[in-house]
């Protein structure tokens, strides 16, 4: 496992990692984008974005000046095999985990997910996954491969029942997709009172959140591969992110930023905005 340092030292705390500090590590990797590419450049990018952030949250009322978590850079791929990323990203995954650490990953594409979740299965194994995404993200195959950022939440499916995921604020998909979603049980309409009443599906179980920058509408985040009209704003956002119960939260992951897709910048301020706002939530 090779880990490249990381860009801007602005988001690598000068605490050392101790149990429960979150640690942030890059997936810089797009090799399954059938749209868009570019979400390769999202972790380097949101690093770069976060230098012109305040530390301090109003909505939270907590400043990241006081809030140990670190920053191991990127993962070094090589090759664009997806299936070879997801063992790459679980091995590192265990790492941190068998360390006490939070994994917090940042893409780079929603593809790696699965080996993040399979990391984290292996040490909380009643695990539920929340997803926050415009996609369904459960075809079995797409592009002739089961690895696909399409495929993500199919292969989670591979080892976590429906009935412990939430998938919330999805809005494209196929058919097939959405009568899984309905009868799974597992569709969640983004709203405060929806996302509560499913969380109590979930109830005292450990959590792995993956959010999709693709849940937010293109005219708050235009940089990413699969834009939907339609998503959330950034203050709804923020309201859901309080709904969840941190506390349970173990690992999450920040997916699909394509920056060079926005020219302007806000969907790498927002990237690490919203990131910022997850450092400070989480236990």
């Amino acid at each position: 496992m090779t880990i490249s340092p990381p860009l801007v030292p602005y988001l690598e705390s000068t605490a050392k990692p101790v149990n429960g500090t979150p640690v942030l590590l890059g997936v810089p990797f797009d090799g399954t984008a059938c749209f868009r590419k570019g979400a390769a450049r999202g972790p380097d990018s949101i690093r770069e974005a976060s230098d012109c952030l305040e530390s301090y949250s109003p909505f939270l009322h907590r400043d990241l000046s006081l809030r140990p978590f670190s920053d191991l850079g990127n993962l070094i791929l090589a090759g664009e095999n997806a299936e070879k990323v997801n063992t790459l990203v679980k091995e590192a995954s265990l790492h941190l985990l068998s360390k006490k650490l939070i994994p917090f990953l940042i893409g780079g594409e929603h593809s790696f997910t699965p080996g993040a979740v399979a990391a984290v299965l292996e040490h909380h194994p009643g695990l539920a996954v929340v997803q926050f995404d415009a996609h369904a993200d459960l075809r079995n195959e797409w592009t002739n491969t089961q690895w696909s950022h399409a495929c993500c939440m199919r292969r989670i499916r591979d080892m976590i029942p429906p009935s412990r995921i939430l998938q919330c604020g999805i809005r494209s998909g196929s058919s097939t997709e959405f009568d899984d979603l309905r009868e799974s049980g597992c569709l969640v309409p983004p709203d405060i009172d929806s996302l509560t009443s499913a969380l109590e599906k979930v109830e005292g179980l450990p959590l792995y959140l993956t959010l999709d920058l693709d849940f937010l509408d293109p005219a708050d985040l235009p940089g990413t591969g699969t834009p939907e009209p339609g998503g959330v704003n950034w203050q709804e956002l923020e309201e859901l992110l309080a709904a969840l119960p941190w506390h349970r939260v173990v690992a999450c992951d920040v997916v699909e930023l394509a920056p060079e897709l926005d020219p302007t910048g806000r969907s790498s301020i927002l990237a690490a905005k919203i990131i910022r706002e997850i450092l400070l939530s989480l236990p």
